[in-house]
């Protein structure tokens, strides 16, 4: 998993920046070509004064992505969590990503991961994406969502796919505002083995 980090604080509800340094207002991307742009990170002003942190996720964030995974609708342990992350974290092709406030509490998480497929180009898909309840509308889940996109592109993807059940209207909102296109609606099987 690539070590990025950036640190960034949020527009406010309106979408439109606060004012900032001029190299502090470009957001996750301005340095993506260089290890050193990931270490050194970024800063804005959020809605709240509070500067949020995207980076890579650790093992003591098992905890909190665990009760974030429930909030999402997959109720999980810290262990089955750190797990899951340890397994993934071995993998190269897949990132997973906190966004955490001053207090180094993680209020959000993102998991991208490079697909490739027989029928078409490799591509990046997003296998989760979540902010705490207590803090969305905050734009967390925008900024974990293009520090993704900023991973996708550092290993070559060309476009980025996630799945949103049909029943999260806001979700589907969310995405649409970031310019996803809704491409299909489909049945998903699973067989348990």
């Amino acid at each position: 998993m690539g070590e990025r980090s950036a640190q960034t604080a949020l527009p406010d509800k309106s979408g439109q920046a606060p004012s900032a340094a001029p190299d502090r207002e470009m957001g996750c991307s301005h340095e993506l070509g260089s290890p050193e742009g990931w270490e050194q990170g970024l800063a804005r002003e959020s809605n709240f004064g509070e500067l949020v942190q995207i980076r890579p996720a650790s093992a003591e964030d098992a905890p909190r992505i665990a009760t974030l995974a429930g909030q999402l609708g997959y109720p999980s342990t810290p262990q089955e969590v750190l797990r899951r992350l340890e397994q993934i974290q071995a993998q190269a092709q897949h990132a997973v990503f906190v966004a955490a406030r001053a207090e180094g509490q993680a209020v959000g998480w993102v998991h991208a991961f490079v697909s490739y497929l027989v029928e078409s180009e490799p591509h990046a898909e997003i296998g989760g994406l979540v902010v705490d309840e207590g803090h969305r509308g905050e734009r967390i889940g925008r900024l974990l969502l293009q520090h993704a996109e900023d991973w996708a592109r550092e290993q070559g993807c060309a476009s980025v796919y996630l799945r949103s059940n049909i029943l999260r209207q806001g979700a589907r909102a969310f995405y649409e505002r970031g310019n996803y296109s809704l491409i299909k609606t489909q049945h998903a099987f699973r067989k348990v083995l």
